[in-house]
């Protein structure tokens, strides 16, 4: 089994800037990524970024150039860096863990970001 545990949400101003983090303990043996979602209210949830274990980044295009995700000094941390915010960044972003060998996939409980001035 994993944990994760997210933080850094919050309100912020429009073109300002948030950092998310999520800590994973318990099983990371065959950890394979860790993601970034986030829901807005009437939508489905949606991918915003996603790290290999081999640390490739990749994003989803309305956050390209703007959100920078990366692993935190602990190999079980994960940052998301968001900047440039605006009121489409708001919602509950939650951390996806995969690992591999069986396949299984573990979210956390989400923490809000409301942009607003």
């Amino acid at each position: 089994q994993v944990q994760l545990e997210e933080s850094g949400g919050g309100l912020v101003q429009p073109g300002g800037s948030l950092n998310l983090s999520c800590i994973a303990s318990g099983n990371l043996l065959n950890y394979a990524t860790t993601s970034w979602y986030r829901e807005v209210r009437g939508k489905q949830r949606e991918l915003v970024a996603i790290i290999t274990n081999g640390d490739v980044a990749t994003y989803a295009d309305s956050v390209e150039g703007r959100f920078i995700i990366s692993r935190g000094d602990a190999r079980n941390t994960v940052v998301l860096q968001m900047n440039s915010l605006n009121w489409e960044d708001t919602g509950v972003y939650y951390c996806n863990l995969i690992t591999t060998g069986p396949f299984q996939q573990f979210w956390g409980r989400g923490t809000q970001v409301t942009v607003s001035s």
